[in-house]
């Protein structure tokens, strides 16, 4: 019996293939989520790398990007800090984690942000077999992210901390 050729690994080249969230995604969401926790208070970065259990310059980082993108608003100075920039019931899970991670979807042939396009290694996009199971999983995540608010998270019980580690 002829041995079969071995199969080639799929991978896609944009690095989005079998994702986690990062770390750097863990800590933004983490951070966020003490911001809700202090209904308004505003929190300086070295309250919420402490509360987010982050490194503070790479917190801050990320909190400089979340403010560029409207999530939180930053005040400079001695009395400077953070605070949410809209109620954290209107703030999705899914909201922050696409503009720290990017897009949801496991690849770009079913990803809208990324304009549906076909994999680098992918042959025909039209007789992909994974797209579809591909899109079920994207629908799935945003329906479950973009249902979960910052809000949510807060009132949980749980601290941010043991929350996302489980993630």
């Amino acid at each position: 019996m002829k041995e079969a050729a071995p199969r080639k690994k799929v991978v896609c080249q944009e690095g989005v293939w079998g994702t986690m969230l990062s770390q750097k995604t863990r800590y933004a969401l983490r951070a966020m989520v003490e911001l809700a926790r202090a209904e308004g208070a505003q929190l300086t970065a070295g309250e919420l790398a402490i509360r987010a259990d982050a490194p503070r310059k790479f917190l801050e980082a990320i909190l400089l990007e979340l403010a560029r993108n409207r999530l939180v608003a930053s005040r400079r100075g001695k009395f400077g800090g953070y605070v949410l920039s809209r109620p954290a019931a209107e703030i999705s899970f899914a909201e922050v984690i696409r503009i720290v991670e990017g897009p949801l979807a496991l690849a770009p042939c079913v990803s809208p942000r990324m304009g549906l396009r076909k994999c680098d290694d992918c042959p025909d996009l039209a007789a992909c077999a994974l797209r579809e199971a591909l899109a079920r999983a994207r629908d799935a995540t945003a329906q479950v992210l973009e249902a979960y608010s910052l809000a949510d998270a807060a009132a949980s019980g749980v601290d941010s901390v043991t929350q996302l580690a489980a993630i």
